[in-house]
């Protein structure tokens, strides 16, 4: 009984399992990380992160979900910032997301695997609506399109372009027989051509 007291009070170890997750996560991939690996990463015993995670498929939703929602959260100031022009938008977003799947490589795979298990879920938790259809960007490609077109077909093919090597990694690096430096420089240079890219097709619409 006083071994659950003990652990309830302390707030900060879920906190210290989650940062200590993200770190094992990105460096070792879903599938290979142990929850060992993790407890190890977090100074506790396995027994402590089995008490408050009940899996490593738990755990690894509740960290790549609040990864997600942190990165929404921040480009949500880069959508609604009235100063930008809908070009640096788009670069601000393609920049940024590629930082972050660079390090979390796992995240496209699980948000596709949410996509197909629960996708009112994903979309609730993520706040999506709120967050891009209400945003002054959206308001920015509905004008440059004069409501000729969905801007729905833009935000898919900026996050297509941008999502899809990640994705495609594996098989990317075989056929074009690329190092690991040879896909980050590919990524990386992805930066500057995306906005390039949506311009054009803005053009022509």
């Amino acid at each position: 009984m006083s071994k659950k007291v003990k652990i309830e009070a302390d707030g900060s170890t879920e906190e210290k399992i989650k940062t200590a997750a993200n770190i094992v996560f990105t460096k070792k991939g879903f599938s290979g990380t142990r929850t060992r690996d993790i407890a190890e990463e977090a100074g506790i015993n396995l027994a402590l992160l089995n008490y408050y995670f009940r899996s490593k498929e738990k755990l690894f939703d509740i960290v790549m979900m609040e990864n997600i929602q942190q990165f929404l959260m921040g480009i949500k100031g880069v959508l609604n910032n009235q100063e930008l022009s809908l070009t640096e938008k788009i670069s601000l977003v393609a920049e940024n997301y590629i930082n972050l799947l660079r390090e979390q490589p796992d995240m496209p795979l699980f948000i596709l695997s949410e996509i197909k298990a629960n996708p009112e879920k994903l979309a609730t938790n993520m706040n999506v609506r709120e967050i891009l259809l209400k945003s002054h960007f959206y308001e920015q490609l509905r004008r440059a399109l004069n409501d000729k077109v969905n801007p729905l077909h833009f935000i898919v093919n900026i996050i297509s372009l941008t999502v899809f090597p990640f994705v495609a990694s594996p098989l990317l690096k075989v056929v074009g027989e690329l190092k690991q430096e040879d896909f980050d420089k590919m990524v990386e240079e992805r930066k500057k051509m995306i906005p390039v890219w949506i311009e054009a097709m803005l053009k022509v619409h």
